[in-house]
């Protein structure tokens, strides 16, 4: 039995589709991300990593402190700490005191990237545009309202689900949801 789908480029072609939800969202963020990189390079912006241009996703959507956007992307205050050091050298971001707390510093488009901003912003808004004509209204409120809901904390995966002798009937439960 397969766990896990090949790891493919939404540009690839096909329907994003694999047996696991956290793969499938995977999926979605790369078509997301692909089309965010082309249309930034199309407006000139030198290329990022996809980790980068998620940082910028962040920063576009309003949010400004490196804290939240480590928790955001799941990752570490030191890595990213790293990345906006390497967008702060190319003249991306910026890092300025904060106002209300002395000690915190917040993550802002640099002056010359007001470019990168505006880009970002208008990509991210044109392709959920073009999400809704692909995928309807519906489906578009659907998957958002979802993504906006509290999941909670991840749930601890107990022993005797990892034990259990038969996964394809565990695959078959999870399939007659559907």
């Amino acid at each position: 039995m397969r766990f896990m789908a090949e790891p493919r480029r939404a540009s690839e072609g096909g329907s994003m589709h694999s047996p696991y939800l956290m793969m499938n969202l995977l999926s979605a963020v790369y078509w997301f991300d692909e089309a965010l990189q082309a249309a930034l390079k199309e407006a000139g912006i030198p290329n990022v990593s996809r980790a980068q241009s998620m940082l910028i996703a962040n920063i576009s959507a309003g949010e400004h402190r490196a804290t939240r956007i480590a928790r955001n992307l799941g990752v570490t205050r030191q890595a990213i700490s790293l990345m906006l050091s390497e967008l702060e050298a190319r003249g991306i971001v910026e890092l300025v005191p904060d106002p209300d707390d002395r000690r915190a510093r917040i993550v802002r488009f640099a002056g010359q990237a007001n470019d990168t901003r505006r880009a970002a912003a208008k990509a991210l808004h044109y392709l959920e545009l073009k999400l809704v004509e692909r995928i309807g209204l519906p489906a578009y409120h659907g998957l958002r309202d979802a993504m906006r809901m509290d999941w909670g904390d991840p749930p601890r995966v107990p022993p005797e689900a990892l034990e259990e002798a038969d996964s394809e009937a565990a695959a078959s439960r999870l399939a007659s949801i559907e």
